[in-house]
């Protein structure tokens, strides 16, 4: 007997009816059999000994796929823990997935691992993998899964969530046996180029109530150059890190006393915030933006006509006040903290009756937000508990609604090659639960496809990852070392103008509901600086910079020609200070330079009697003499 089954390209194959994936690629030629590393069966990843069924779509797993990666980690973090075990054998394991760049692992210890003992755990992890094992799959059933897992609490915790009718499948290499539904590589001896990178802590299940386990990261690639490369970007992005970079630069702290995830800015800091926040505010009057400004709080009634009462509520901060009543006494209200400035936006909007002349009205923002984050997934500024939104709602008919989403998109080309990031989009669709009919979210998606496809901005589609609430588009910026980072947002609404009963006359003089635009740019300020102060590795743009030009006396006698220059320059409305400290010249170049200060201005009695400046450029070095106006006019 024989079985027929379907190749991605729409060819055929005859194999005998008792044939796996490997037997398949066999039979397609043995350069794919040695390199398959797993199937696709009807779309779904399986093992290569998975077994075939008559008119199977299937494909074939090499390294070049883009689902190698996610095996392979998924993989190695298997080894990790065989290795694990073998070490420190009562060991309680939780979850360990693959992950961007890598895979964790989840693990209860009666000890406390140190950086150090990484070592040991690789050590054991190469022999594994020189040992060739075996990953071989199992299905069993939910009373034979308890019995392996008998000494495994956290393991059983997710068998008891698993349908009583449904088989579960285990894998084994070696001896070590886990809860999983795979697929794996054929063996340990294809996982070659790996690293275990770091330690952090982990509640069980993302819970603060659950005990805190011990996370082991890692990184796995097919090739050892790409592993290198990785490691190297892993070096470069610590020596960018914002929270180091940030203190070392002056621009913001973060103190126990204040809170875990609110950063205190210096002056420095918020130099550079005013500086980012005026530039934006000038180019959005420009575009017919109006600026607004609305209460840090609102009565919690406001979060429930929006939703976030009922869907929001364990990411804010709620909190009563007494509030008195002249014939009823005093009564309890509550409030919370806004998340988001959405709902203030609306209200202004909903004060009074609108025109469809009026339209479309665009109301921005810096709104200061505050949401409740778990203290271990608090980070710098990348992840802040309160921070500012660039904030924007805009208020449309439906013919204008393309335009519109044309011109925030030029917008975000202005803002994003300015600072020089490359960057893409992704058009996120309906979930599966929403509201709104199908003809609005068909309606809303296509604007968006339109207006990237009429921008030239290219996109990919991520399926059903909308808001209930309506489509969206997400920027994905690089950085000047490859990372993505997701940034600006614009986003379709159904939701605020059903809730908030929002509404225009139209030509005709009948009642009609607007379209609902929210956008940010930066997304959080705070976000946005972070990532700047990585991407630039601290060295801002000149025009960017919190001081632009540092004044270097080298002597006593030249310090009053340095406050010349330094008023000089202010009066221009250039940022610039004068190194008054008693030390060396070379001393306050290297602080200057530390301090990553574009411009530093060396002055002496030559500088002094002809009005001249002695220019350093901070990356390029010496630029020679210039007289001040020339400088003035450099920068």
């Amino acid at each position: 007997m024989s079985l027929k089954v379907w190749l991605p390209d729409g060819t055929q194959k005859e194999l005998p009816s008792d044939s796996t994936i490997a037997d398949l690629a066999a039979s397609i030629g043995s350069g794919l059999a040695k390199a398959a590393l797993a199937g696709k069966r009807g779309g779904q990843l399986v093992d290569l000994d998975t077994c075939l069924q008559n008119d199977d779509v299937v494909e074939i797993i090499t390294e070049r796929s883009p689902e190698a990666l996610d095996i392979l980690r998924h993989s190695t973090a298997h080894i990790m823990a065989e290795a694990v075990l073998e070490l420190y054998p009562n060991a309680q394991f939780g979850i360990g997935p693959a992950i961007e760049d890598g895979f964790y692992y989840d693990i209860e210890l009666d000890k406390s691992l140190s950086i150090d003992d990484l070592a040991a755990i690789e050590a054991v992890m190469e022999r594994l993998i020189t040992e060739k094992q075996s990953f071989a799959r199992d299905e069993v059933s939910k009373e034979r899964a308890y019995e392996i897992f008998a000494d495994q609490p956290l393991k059983l915790e997710l068998i008891d969530e698993l349908p009583v009718e449904e088989a579960i499948s285990v894998y084994q290499q070696g001896s070590f046996i886990d809860l999983c539904r795979g697929p794996h590589l054929p063996s340990t001896g294809l996982s070659k180029a790996f690293k275990l990178t770091k330690l952090a802590g982990a509640y069980w299940r993302g819970s603060s109530e659950r005990p805190m386990l011990q996370r082991i990261y890692g990184t796995a690639w097919f090739k050892k150059a790409d592993l290198d490369e990785y490691l190297s970007q892993i070096e470069e992005a610590e020596k960018r890190d914002h929270r180091k970079l940030g203190r070392e630069l002056g621009f913001y702290m973060m103190d126990e006393r204040a809170g875990a995830g609110l950063p205190l800015y210096q002056p420095k800091g918020a130099r550079v915030i005013r500086i980012l926040q005026e530039w934006l505010r000038r180019d959005l009057y420009e575009r017919g933006y109006e600026e607004v400004i609305t209460p840090h709080m609102y009565n919690a009634e406001v979060w429930k006509v929006s939703g976030h009462y009922d869907f929001y509520h364990d990411n804010m901060y709620f909190f009563e006040i007494d509030e008195s009543e002249a014939k009823d006494g005093s009564k309890t209200s509550e409030y919370a903290v806004k998340p988001m400035n959405c709902p203030g936006h609306v209200l202004i909007y909903a004060n009074h009756l609108r025109s469809y002349r009026e339209l479309p009205i665009r109301y921005f923002e810096f709104g200061t937000v505050y949401r409740h984050e778990l203290s271990g997934v608090v980070h710098g500024l990348l992840r802040a508990r309160g921070f500012t939104q660039d904030d924007a709602h805009i208020f449309c008919r439906s013919d204008q609604l393309l335009g519109e989403i044309i011109d925030i998109l030029k917008l975000i080309d202005h803002i994003m090659t300015t600072f020089e990031f490359t960057y893409s989009a992704e058009i996120s669709t309906q979930p599966s639960k929403s509201i709104g009919g199908k003809d609005k979210w068909d309606f809303a998606t296509e604007q968006l496809r339109a207006a990237c496809e009429a921008h030239g901005l290219s996109y990919e589609i991520n399926e059903g990852d909308g808001a209930f609430y309506g489509p969206k588009i997400d920027i994905m910026v690089k950085d000047a070392i490859g990372r993505t980072w997701q940034c600006s947002t614009v986003q379709i609404d159904f939701n605020f103008p059903e809730r908030f009963d929002l509404s225009y006359r139209s030509s005709d003089n009948s009642s009609e509901q607007p379209w609902m635009i929210h956008r940010a740019i930066f997304g959080s300020i705070e976000r946005f600086l972070g990532i700047l102060i990585e991407h630039y590795a601290g060295a801002l743009p000149a025009w960017l910079a919190p001081v632009q030009a540092v004044i270097i006396p080298i002597a006593d006698r030249h310090a009053d020609y340095a406050l010349q220059v330094e008023a000089a320059l202010k009066a221009a409305g250039i940022r610039a200070e004068t190194a008054a400290q008693k030390e060396p010249m070379k001393v306050k170049v290297a602080l200057a330079q530390q301090q990553q200060v574009p411009y530093m201005l060396v002055v002496g009695d030559k500088e002094s009697e002809e009005g001249s400046v002695s220019v350093r450029e901070r990356r390029s070095g010496d630029l020679g003499a210039m007289m001040l106006e020339d400088f003035k006019a450099l920068l």
